[in-house]
């Protein structure tokens, strides 16, 4: 009894542990990507930027993270989750650290790729990762937990635009202090990693590597995962079109509602401490209930949050529907990350998750291109809201459809 005791003891350090260090990574990643959308306002004044400029911004950004996505998703299954861990983190932290130096648009675009490679390719190799290392009886709920450092650096970086990017009292512009204090932490974050174990199911499987690319590639389309395959990549499509969409142009939606742009930082603050009750929730719900509910339920609240955050006028409904929308959407994220891994065996497991956010990064590349193009031609945010619900309600369906759930269910 005592040495079960212990066992048990050791396995919840480990997992703690690997929690901690792959949280903290991920809690700079949300840090980047969430003080991007306050960057894009900012340098809408500074730079005199276009609604298709700005657009393109976040667009960017979504290319990049659909080619590291599908590229460093095949590298995870070929060399291991460990080492492309490290590699991910690195190549995001530098180009985040040197973009705060741009001069031109051009420049921040070409560093906002790189960005973007990064953080594409760590998302679900860090996920895939945490699936493989813990039980099967808590992987749901430690996986939400991991999404949920998303929460925390969301949050930072909302206390660090308001805070940092209107302030005057900086040499340089608030925006570029803002990135550098993004980038710098993410270097004490690799250095965690360097001591991270590589995934044991990966280790104890050494055939794994001798798998081509395209061997890999055409095994997340094997007749036995064609129905997941498919429902995955409508579901990340869905997801992350509407996700960046909505989100890189939540201050520039306030500021077009007529707040000035300070309030609209102290406002998305707000919404924002909405996500981490809605990760514990999906947490807890995942594990009791199902992958298949969290989805479901908590898309369906990020449509209907969605829709009245896009037709509100006064202050009250805002603030309302964008908690809702921030509580929803963030707590699908996280029980989206969990089950996309468990989709797909061991040996395509890095190329499966990888392919789907990918194809999810393509929607995000739509997303903010299609606000701008959509503000350019006239069309109120109330109509490019609608939009947005349209895509989540076709993700739910392809879940409904197509969807197996997954709760404790043994990894193959």
């Amino acid at each position: 009894m005592k040495d079960l005791s212990e066992q048990n003891t050791s396995q919840s350090i480990s997992r703690n542990k690997l929690l901690g260090i792959a949280g903290v990574g991920w809690l700079f990643d949300a840090m980047d990507v969430g003080i991007l959308s306050f960057i894009i306002a900012a340098l809408a004044v500074d730079w005199n930027l276009s609604s298709n400029e700005m657009g393109w911004i976040g667009s960017i950004n979504s290319i990049g993270m659909a080619v590291g996505a599908f590229v460093f998703g095949l590298l995870a299954d070929k060399i291991g989750r460990k080492i492309i861990f490290i590699v991910t983190l690195l190549c995001f932290s530098i180009a985040s650290g040197l973009s705060a130096f741009a001069t031109t648009l051009t420049t921040f675009l070409i560093l906002r790729f790189i960005i973007g490679m990064g953080l594409g390719g760590e998302l679900p190799v860090a996920s895939t990762l945490v699936s493989e290392s813990v039980p099967a009886k808590e992987r749901g709920r430690v996986v939400v937990l991991l999404e949920s450092f998303w929460a925390v650096g969301w949050l930072l970086s909302a206390i660090i635009a308001y805070f940092v990017i209107p302030s005057d009292i900086w040499p340089i512009a608030g925006w570029r202090v803002a990135l550098i204090l993004t980038a710098i932490p993410a270097l004490y974050a690799m250095f965690l990693r360097l001591h991270l174990p590589d995934s044991p199911q990966f280790s104890e499987k050494p055939e794994a590597k001798k798998r081509t690319f395209l061997q890999n590639i055409a095994g997340v389309w094997a007749k036995k995962y064609t129905k997941s395959t498919l429902m995955l990549w409508i579901l990340w499509f869905a997801v992350v079109f509407s996700y960046y969409g909505m989100f890189l142009w939540l201050p520039s939606v306030m500021v077009g509602k007529g707040f000035s742009l300070i309030s609209s930082f102290k406002y998305v603050l707000i919404m924002t401490l909405a996500q981490l009750p809605g990760y514990f929730t999906a947490a807890w719900f995942v594990e009791k209930i199902g992958r298949k509910f969290v989805l479901v339920v908590y898309l369906l609240g990020t449509a209907l949050s969605a829709y009245v955050f896009g037709q509100a006028e006064s202050v009250t409904v805002l603030l309302i529907s964008g908690i809702l929308l921030s509580f929803f959407n963030l707590g699908a994220w996280g029980a989206l990350y969990a089950y996309t891994p468990e989709q797909y065996p061991l040996v395509i497991r890095g190329t499966g998750a990888g392919m789907a956010a990918a194809i999810g990064r393509i929607g995000g590349i739509f997303g903010p291109l299609l606000v701008g193009w959509m503000r350019t031609a006239g069309f109120d945010f109330g109509m490019i809201f609608a939009v947005f619900c349209i895509s989540i309600v076709i993700g739910v369906l392809a879940v409904v459809f197509l969807g197996k759930e997954t709760k404790q269910i043994e990894l193959e």
